[in-house]
């Protein structure tokens, strides 16, 4: 579905991330790990279309959008939930999820669904995101990429700032999504929680991929577990 090749990007002129080469396929979670600062981000806002690459190619399901606008691949059914969720805080729950699905017409099923997956937001329909907890907010940010309908998500740390029950919350939720089809990308630096929910995974270092394999394989590599899983 997914396909990075020799992807480089920065800003000013300096790469971030250098060379970087993954891909994801239809119905699969991969995780990209890695410390703060290794480049989870630039690469993530670089295939988005949130930054132009200095150099490399992104192919989603076959389409070259290497450089493309971000509302062009929003549109193409690849939807990204940054770190930083960007709601809408002056307007209701409802609104900011009626609005995840332009440019399309809001569908009343989608709307159910999330609402079933996320019962929070049920309960808060009508209360500002601006008003919500950190982890409302999380859910927030999903379910209003999710009423596009998207093919692949891609999430950019989505435990940031949560209380590690409502990371691991987050983290179930998701696995419901999954069961349904859903292709899922996720950046993160709660280490377990992303090889826990991911088949497959990269890690990033300095801007490079260093490392790359199954969940498993990744857990029981000795440079993994000590960097991140705080083992020997």
């Amino acid at each position: 579905m997914l396909k990075v090749k020799s992807l480089s990007a920065g800003y000013q002129g300096n790469d971030v991330v250098h060379q970087v080469d993954f891909e994801v396929g239809s119905g699969e979670a991969v995780m990209i790990i890695g410390s703060n600062g290794a480049g989870k981000t630039t690469l993530f806002r670089a295939m988005c279309g949130l930054l132009v690459p200095s150099s490399g190619q992104v192919f989603f399901e076959g389409t070259d959008i290497s450089g493309a606008p971000a509302e062009r691949i929003a549109r193409l059914g690849l939807r990204f939930v940054a770190a930083e969720r960007h709601l809408f805080p002056q307007m209701t729950v409802h609104e900011n999820l009626l609005l995840g699905a332009n440019p399309y017409r809001p569908d009343p099923k989608t709307m159910s669904l999330i609402l079933d997956l996320f019962p929070r937001l049920a309960e808060r329909r009508r209360q500002h995101a601006g008003t919500m907890s950190g982890g409302e907010q999380q859910m927030l940010a999903v379910g209003r990429a999710l009423m596009s309908k998207p093919r692949l998500l891609v999430l950019d740390e989505p435990s940031t700032g949560l209380a590690p029950l409502l990371a691991q919350a987050a983290y179930e939720a998701l696995g419901a999504l999954r069961k349904q089809g859903l292709t899922v990308l996720v950046a993160e630096q709660q280490v377990p929680l992303a090889m826990s929910f991911s088949e497959r995974g990269y890690v990033l270092e300095n801007g490079y991929i260093k490392l790359q394999g199954t969940a498993q394989e990744l857990a029981a590599n000795p440079i993994v577990r000590r960097a991140y899983l705080g083992v020997t």
